[in-house]
């Protein structure tokens, strides 16, 4: 059975897109089956992996709203193996109407996890990029998954915004998926060279008794430059220290 796991982090810019793409690939490179779910209407993760949302016939946006299922949406990601296998479940900017449909519906927290359920065999794991806020598809992907990794850019506002999760995810827990636990962090975007960066990301530990994932991930021009071309950066710079992180991270996933 797939495990299913939430990146999320209600502030933008801290890299869940990146972590959900680069940890899906290096997953999906040591043999895992991996399916992604872009639940951000911005659509980056899809745009990412050389997919043009304005160009899609179906999306996620038509799962919500019950028009197709997932089998019948998700589209296969160019891997430079062939044997891998690495999914992606598309959105684009229908889906920002699903909060306002899914606002009607009852049980709407349940939707995706419903929806992923016949595809539970398929898989090895399930990641969902959330949304930057605390909407309802974000409470959709934390609903439908067993874990949540949280991206954390090494500064004090990233720092504050991880109790806020922390709270929200505790509600979660309650009302609607209390198999719901926290993995770890992913430190992203992370300069050593400063001591403020070095003391956010030491006190992660002990200030919310999170594990954190190792290595950090540092900030590099060829994150930025992999979407361009629609590939990881495990294609587009595979020696480089940040794809060596993310396949650090990955086999530490797979251990459990």
């Amino acid at each position: 059975m797939a495990r299913s796991i939430a990146v999320a982090n209600q502030k933008g810019g801290v890299a869940k897109t990146t972590t959900v793409h680069n940890l899906s690939y290096a997953l999906a490179k040591k043999g895992a089956r991996v399916l992604m779910v872009d639940l951000d209407p911005q659509a980056c993760l899809t745009y990412s992996v050389g997919i043009d949302p304005d160009c899609l016939q179906v999306s996620v946006h038509d799962v919500f709203v019950r028009r197709a299922k997932v089998a019948d949406v998700k589209m296969a990601v160019t891997s430079d193996d062939a044997d891998m296998t690495l999914d992606i479940l598309p959105a684009n900017i229908d889906l920002a109407g699903s909060e306002v449909y899914l606002l009607t519906r009852t049980g709407r927290e349940h939707v995706l996890s419903r929806a992923l359920k016949p595809l539970t065999e398929e898989y090895d794991f399930v990641l969902i990029d959330c949304p930057p806020s605390l909407g309802v598809l974000t409470i959709n992907g934390l609903s439908a998954a067993n874990e949540v990794i949280v991206p954390m850019q090494c500064e004090t506002l990233s720092h504050r915004g991880v109790g806020q999760l922390l709270e929200i995810l505790e509600d979660v827990k309650t009302f609607a998926n209390p198999q719901l636990r926290v993995r770890g962090v992913v430190a992203t975007m992370y300069d050593g060279r400063t001591r403020h960066a070095r003391e956010m990301l030491e006190s992660l530990g002990t200030h919310y008794g999170l594990e954190v994932l190792d290595p950090p991930v540092h900030k590099s021009i060829r994150f930025a430059e992999s979407p361009m071309r629609g590939v990881s950066i495990h294609q587009h710079a595979p020696v480089s220290p940040g794809a060596k992180a993310y396949s650090a991270i990955a086999e530490q996933l797979m251990k459990g």
